[in-house]
């Protein structure tokens, strides 16, 4: 049954295989059990109901991609989408929680709209291969800089804006040893190397911890819980008459979920796909157009769930790393998102940042081989990716990235004298996202 639905051997792979690779991209990606309730909260939403949602969409979309699509891709509420939710819509903008997540349904009703359609993957496609493997190698340098940000490796500095910290820091101490186990695994080839490293890790600082030192992964008081609460749909509905008060507000509102999740998800695809053999000779990825419904379907599940917008997680590529191949591997993530439900103390005591640290910085430093494949002697390239890279790191946005990225390429291409062999669907783009720049100085 599991080789009819995922043809591994055609993929050159086994259920072992792809179910370690599951439970890395899992390991990987469980901090956001932790980090979404807490920033949605910031909205006034409850944190136990956003936990709930939180498991549950990502469990619930990551099957769906496996099914669908046979993408070892797994998804979750999005870092960035979540921030943009709180910080900008509510707290900024001044809608209600329950007005963000009507909007957030919105914007997936949308996306599967322009999936169906096929839009979204001609748009896709038309990225120059150049400028995917700008975003690929881009997004590994985001993800290691979150790694080691999270992981306190990397602090706020007032004179420079980013820093070193000090060095004697428990878990400072704890997320560097398991950099240098992991990267020492990773170069010997060993199997499920960044799986093994996240580990030996985990089971380090239990024993630190028990040692008693502070803020190291601890094991709970408790290992199942029931005590969880869920979003009203009433309170879901209500949102929708407090968003459309406001027609222009709620354009913008709308415009900057669908413009997020669109490139994010954009990005991670491409990045992952350059990684296990997802891109034809063409440059295009192979069944986009499914993997593009299955994203849209998750942000749709969990708005009405209650958390912000889910999309594809560049986490997964901690996955594809360790040998997943199919949707095997995403289906065994989104199981461990559904059990992680019962076990959630568990899980929230062991998936600290010092833990999964190492694994990003890792797979950060895999996905920056990428750069190997751009043609550095065109300055088009050149230029157009150097902004894709620094900007992704330097504001904290994948999307930022793409966008000005995209732009630069426009300009070298006129410059050049070369406009003529720009896509039609580039320069539209280009024009969007000079809006969306533009209408971001009028929240």
């Amino acid at each position: 049954m599991l080789e009819k639905l995922f043809h591994l051997n055609e993929k050159k792979t086994n259920v072992k295989t792809e179910v370690i690779a599951g439970m890395t991209t899992f390991l990987a990606m469980a901090y956001i059990l932790a980090v979404n309730p807490i920033i949605l909260g910031d909205a006034g939403m409850d944190v136990h109901s956003v936990f709930m949602a939180t498991a549950i969409s990502a469990g619930i979309a990551s099957i769906v991609m496996g099914i669908v699509a046979n993408y070892p891709v797994s998804l979750a509420p999005g870092m960035g989408v979540n921030a943009l939710f709180t910080y900008t819509v509510v707290l900024t903008m001044g809608h209600t929680w329950e007005a963000a997540l009507a909007a957030v349904f919105v914007s997936g009703i949308i996306f599967l709209l322009i999936s169906v359609t096929g839009v979204r993957k001609m748009i896709i496609n038309a990225i120059p291969q150049q400028l995917k493997l700008a975003i690929g190698a881009g997004i590994g340098f985001f993800i290691a800089f979150v790694g080691l940000k999270n992981a306190g490796i990397i602090v706020a500095n007032e004179s420079t804006f980013v820093g070193l910290a000090k060095l004697n820091e428990p878990t400072v101490l704890l997320a560097i040893f398991g950099i240098i186990i992991t990267v020492a695994l990773v170069a010997k080839k060993v199997p499920a190397g960044v799986f093994i490293g996240m580990l030996i890790t985990a089971i380090v600082g239990l024993v630190c911890g028990m040692m008693g030192m502070e803020n190291m992964p601890t094991l709970p008081s408790e290992f199942i819980t029931t005590d969880f609460n869920m979003v009203t749909f009433g309170a879901f509905a209500q949102g929708f008459a407090d968003l459309f008060k406001d027609p222009f507000n709620c354009f913008i509102v709308l415009f900057s979920f669908l413009f997020v999740d669109f490139f994010d998800t954009a990005g991670t695809l491409v990045a992952i796909g350059n990684r296990c053999g997802l891109i034809n000779d063409d440059g295009e990825l192979i069944d986009a157009e499914k993997a593009l419904l299955s994203d849209a379907i998750g942000t749709v599940a969990g708005a009405v769930l209650g958390t912000s917008t889910v999309t594809s997680f560049v986490e997964s590529t901690s996955g594809v790393e360790v040998g997943g191949r199919t949707g095997l591997t995403s289906c065994t993530t989104g199981i461990l998102f559904f059990l992680s439900i019962l076990i959630s103390p568990i899980v929230l005591s062991v998936a600290t940042n010092a833990v999964t640290a190492p694994a990003l910085v890792v797979v950060g430093v895999l996905m920056a081989q990428q750069l190997g494949g751009i043609n550095w002697e065109e300055f088009e390239f050149t230029a157009a990716g150097f902004v894709t890279v620094i900007t992704m790191v330097l504001t904290y946005s994948i999307s930022n990235g793409i966008a000005l990225g995209f732009i630069t390429y426009g300009v070298a291409m006129i410059a050049t004298g070369k406009a003529k062999d720009v896509s039609k669907i580039i320069w539209i783009l280009d024009i969007v996202f000079i809006f969306y720049f533009y209408s971001l100085t009028l929240i």
